[in-house]
């Protein structure tokens, strides 16, 4: 009896660090990244703006078709890897239609597992709904101009602190916490394929004006 009551209270504590990641969904992992345009290659697209971590801030990419202005309207975007949806909503303001994916994907250096948060502002129409699973390449919304505010573009991030969410001065403006999103795709083009699922914490965004994140 005092085995098993020491084998029970042990087997608890090697799980107790898995707990306290909290909710978690499994997602099939990345078996590479695509650009979110164009796909694979951003084909018929040029990126305007990239990520700047000093004053003046921005925080990811800003992609726009070839033929400028509002040609690039209703053009689709991609997710840039499989993971699952964390957020989708209109949150209007300087943001619009908002959606941002979790993706897990295996590092082939270390052979350990990481997750990348990717983030894709100004949306037009929304196809993907918070706690869909996503593939790589699929459709998830289109291109939009956050109802005439912009001309059209797609806001894209990539951030390795999964806790940001949408309060992105809550972390460090280093590269610890955020990914240049052209590097970061470049890097991890092509990763080797696996089809067992990798079990992603979720739960992870403090709720944001009444939206709150998977």
């Amino acid at each position: 009896m005092i085995r098993l009551l020491a084998y029970g209270l042990f087997s608890f504590l090697i799980f107790l660090p898995e707990l306290s990641w909290g909710q978690q969904v499994r997602v099939q992992l990345a078996d590479g990244f695509d650009f979110p345009v164009g796909k694979p290659n951003a084909k018929n697209y040029y990126k305007a703006r990239g990520l700047r971590l000093r004053s003046p801030l921005h925080f990811g990419e800003d992609w726009n078709g070839t033929g400028g202005g509002n040609t690039d309207l209703h053009d689709p975007i991609y997710a840039c890897a499989n993971g699952v949806v964390t957020f989708a909503y209109d949150i209007r303001g300087g943001w619009g239609r908002v959606i941002i994916l979790r993706h897990a994907y295996r590092d082939p250096k270390t052979g350990k597992i990481k997750y990348v948060d990717s983030l894709y502002g100004h949306n037009r129409k929304m196809l993907v709904k918070k706690g869909d699973l996503v593939l790589r390449g699929q459709q998830i919304s289109t291109m939009g101009n956050n109802r005439g505010m912009y001309p059209a573009h797609l806001h894209f991030e990539m951030r390795h602190n999964i806790k940001v969410g949408m309060y992105r001065t809550s972390v460090g403006k280093t590269l610890t916490n955020w990914a240049d999103p052209s590097a970061f795709i470049k890097k991890y083009r092509k990763l080797k394929k696996e089809w067992r699922k990798q079990a992603v914490p979720t739960g992870t965004y403090k709720v944001y004006k009444g939206f709150s994140g998977l």
